[in-house]
């Protein structure tokens, strides 16, 4: 089934892509969206299946290396004079190196080579050893070489060279005689803003997603094709229909009583989605001792304008239950990221009960990244960033919905889950673990993996813990799960007083073909942390995986079922046959509304 396509289109994966023919989507940075589709076939309860759905990921430009340099370092055009700055030779290296370029200084010859390396010197000043014919070894530069040999005068030899193939050989390529080779899968972690462009690109409303799906379909022509005729196999045009149902939503119970009764107040969600107005936490936290840290410059963010958006959260806050009991110890001006460590630690030496450091920064920057290590890593302070567009203009659900973050940071509880209406599960003291393992982005061979284990520490459940470990490069099982399930086990029972009698574990990030793999150890591992706390100890283990990244997609039947601007189906829909797997159990669930 993938031979046909593969002759026509890039693969990648699962994915067939083609380069942009109409309207071009730039990431910035070199990088741009191509559009395909994703193609699998899956077995199902009765049947084979073809799963095809719209995919879409960055691709590298085909563009002169002059042009790509300009997009990674934002210059308007490129400079025949001034040579680049360390930094910028850095940044353009990080990037470029590993890509293919072909030449095109050699007439019809459009040699390929693999970039290895970037020069530190010029084309003018960079040299390599030349055999001559009289077998004498002479150092010449590269712009000595190409103007010598190919009659070229370098425009931009004030520009490093790419260095090219293996790195003991020294073959050096000047910039302006090189293009980026066509269809060069970007693999590199995209920017914050990258993602989002990408996010806004590839976003669809349901129904246009299911129209295109189907366009695909009658393009593709499975039963033309020779290849799958030659096997026997026929595939049906039509997307097949599949019983689902929704699931009713649980009721969240708050704080305070209802003006009526002295029944505690509750709410249903409403497709997937509730609001905060006239409700307050369930425990809402005081806040005595507090500080705010601004990386706003001050004509950007004057006292005023501080001022009130302070105000206006403390109000926010206080009707929500949590309250902001003084004013911030102090109100601090900063500019840099290399300001915040000594901030933070200046801070908690002076005031020991500092609760809360609320950060206003000028938008995405990596000032957040710094905060968060020296807050949650060095000296073990909450810190709630608001960005200053929304100090500027303060909604009131912004403002509620920071207040929802820091109540939960702070040990608050925000809702939890009506009493009567939980189920049969709750009955038995129950631990709720969530495990996964974040790696580093790809093209990083050094840079450890990092596995992370978080458990439930209440009846609720609402407050957890984490337990955190560093492992080896690329390794999804994660090698000391029993020693982090047996702290949680610990930490349940200090603040419980109760022993779980059952674990549910959700495991994220595992793919199918490491189900057994994962499954053999981790389980065994969860069983031996139970059973070095206490001999007889064998709680009930259910072992869930979580994926999120698959390419099903489920549109309504009934256009009277469709939910929100977006059509997608309504929140709690469940699928549990047709087109689950003939073997192992699974299910389909879209737990929440669909925003895009």
């Amino acid at each position: 089934m993938r031979h046909l396509p593969s002759m026509k289109y890039t693969p990648v994966g699962r994915s067939f892509f083609a380069p942009p023919d109409t309207k071009d989507h730039p990431l910035g940075g070199g990088r741009e969206v191509w559009f395909g589709f994703h193609q699998s076939v899956r077995p199902t309860q009765w049947k084979m299946m073809l799963n095809i759905d719209l995919s879409a990921t960055a691709f590298y430009k085909h563009q002169p290396v002059l042009n790509f340099l300009c997009e990674v370092l934002s210059l308007n055009e490129p400079s025949s004079q001034r040579p680049l700055d360390d930094s910028q030779r850095v940044k353009f290296t990080r990037e470029i190196k590993g890509l293919k370029v072909e030449v095109t200084h050699a007439g019809q010859i459009r040699r390929k080579y693999r970039i290895c390396n970037v020069t530190r010197r010029p084309a003018s000043a960079q040299t390599f050893p030349l055999q001559m014919e009289s077998g004498e070894v002479v150092d010449y530069s590269v712009m000595q070489y190409f103007r010598e040999k190919y009659k070229l005068h370098l425009k931009y030899a004030n520009y490093p060279c790419l260095q090219v193939g293996c790195e003991q050989r020294h073959t050096y390529l000047p910039l302006e005689v090189c293009v980026l080779v066509p269809g060069q899968r970007c693999i590199k972690k995209l920017t914050d803003v990258q993602t989002s462009t990408m996010i806004k690109a590839t976003a669809k409303t349901a129904s246009l997603r299911e129209m295109e799906i189907n366009h695909l379909v009658d393009k593709a022509n499975f039963n033309d094709n020779p290849y799958l005729r030659d096997f026997g196999i026929s595939i049906d045009n039509k997307m097949v229909s599949v019983t689902g149902r929704v699931l009713p939503p649980p009721r969240l119970q708050f704080g305070g009583r209802t003006q009526s009764s002295n029944d505690m107040k509750w709410v249903e969600p409403k497709k997937g989605q509730w609001d905060m107005r006239q409700k307050q936490f369930k425990v809402g936290v005081e806040i005595q001792s507090w500080a705010v840290v601004n990386f706003v410059q001050e004509n950007a963010c004057g006292d005023d304008q501080q001022r009130r958006f302070l105000w206006d959260m403390k109000k926010i806050s206080s009707d929500a239950g949590m309250h902001f009991v003084n004013d911030p110890l102090f109100i601090q001006r900063a500019t840099t990221l290399d300001q915040v460590e000594p901030i933070f630690v200046q801070m908690t030496r002076t005031h020991r009960q500092l609760q809360l450091i609320i950060v206003i920064l000028p938008g995405k920057t990596p000032i957040y990244a710094e905060v968060k290590r020296v807050g949650d890593i060095l000296v073990g302070i909450a810190t709630q960033c608001v960005q200053l567009k929304n100090v500027l203009r303060p909604s009131a659900q912004t403002l509620s919905n920071l207040c929802l973050k820091i109540n939960v940071k702070l040990g608050g509880i925000n809702s939890i889950i009506v009493p009567q209406m939980r189920p049969s599960v709750f009955q038995h003291p129950v631990i709720f673990l969530g495990a996964d393992v974040t790696h580093p982005p790809a093209g990083d061979d050094k840079k450890p993996s990092i596995a992370a284990v978080v458990g439930s520490m209440d009846a609720h459940p609402c407050r957890y813990a984490s337990s955190v470990r560093v492992q080896k490069h690329r390794q999804e099982i994660i090698v000391d799960l029993g020693s982090m399930v047996r702290e949680l086990l610990i930490t349940f029972y200090q603040n419980t007083r109760f022993k779980p009698t059952r674990i549910i574990f959700y495991r994220d990030g595992v793919s199918e073909g490491q189900f057994q793999q994962v499954l053999q150890f981790e389980l065994r591992q969860v069983r031996e942390a139970c059973m070095k706390l206490e001999e007889n100890y064998q709680p009930g283990i259910t072992f869930i995986v979580v994926q999120k990244r698959h390419h099903t997609r489920l549109f309504c039947a009934n256009k009277e079922d469709q939910v929100g601007k977006s059509c997608n189906i309504p929140a709690g829909t469940t699928v549990d046959v047709g087109i689950t797997h003939p073997m192992e159990f699974d299910f389909y669930l879209c737990s929440h509304a669909g925003i895009q």
